[in-house]
């Protein structure tokens, strides 16, 4: 697939990078895809989800009536989970969420997820972005140019911009990542893709 190469006014520059059909043109895989943005999901949780069991809360132990003949149900210590301020019955304890899952799985999950984004034709080529310092207001024109200031965007680096990365932070839909640690939950949750001219070799190379 080629794509054509813009500038920051959103025109062609009259040249073309190729998509490598191995990356952005294969077999759509959902079930990758799934794992993939699963396991992603839950490595952001922290597991410290915490409740007292009946052996931690604060009481007495003394049984508080006697086992039969007063009409009730028998009752052991205050901190049964049946009172007020006695213990969880199977609460929360802290854990860990992440999972492991095999490196060429979570290749084809990404490669499944530019497919998907290529097939819908919502990758975008923009020449290099050099600024002089960090500035929000180019980059809301650099969206407006390229018609995707109404779309969740993923700015694609090749290599690292401090200033363009800076330049994102107050643009709540622009999120700004290097192609080397492209994923997959990033990508199908952008609704657009804005690579910088040479990502898509860095992409091109890791991924195929």
């Amino acid at each position: 697939m080629e794509l054509a190469v813009l500038n920051t006014q959103g025109n062609e520059t009259g040249r073309k990078v190729v998509l490598s059909d191995a990356v952005f043109g294969v077999e759509a895989n959902d079930h990758a895809i799934y794992l993939d943005v699963k396991q992603y999901l839950a490595d952001q949780r922290q597991g410290t989800h915490k409740s007292k069991q009946r052996n931690e809360v604060a009481g007495s132990t003394r049984k508080l009536k006697r086992q039969k003949g007063t009409g009730g149900a028998r009752a052991g210590s205050i901190k049964s989970p049946l009172y007020p301020g006695g213990g969880r019955v199977f609460g929360p304890v802290p854990r860990d969420y992440s999972f492991k899952l095999n490196k060429k799985l979570k290749a084809l999950a990404r490669r499944s997820a530019l497919t998907y984004k290529a097939q819908a034709g919502a990758i975008r080529i923009v020449e290099a972005l050099n600024l002089d310092a960090p500035r929000t207001k180019t980059l809301v024109a650099l969206a407006d140019a390229l018609k995707v200031s109404d779309k969740k965007v993923l700015i694609v680096l090749p290599e690292s911009n401090p200033n363009l990365q800076l330049s994102c932070r107050n643009i709540p839909y622009v999120k700004a990542i290097l192609a080397q640690n492209v994923n997959t939950y990033e990508v199908m949750n952008a609704s657009a893709l804005v690579m910088v001219e040479g990502a898509e070799n860095v992409l091109n190379v890791m991924l195929a």
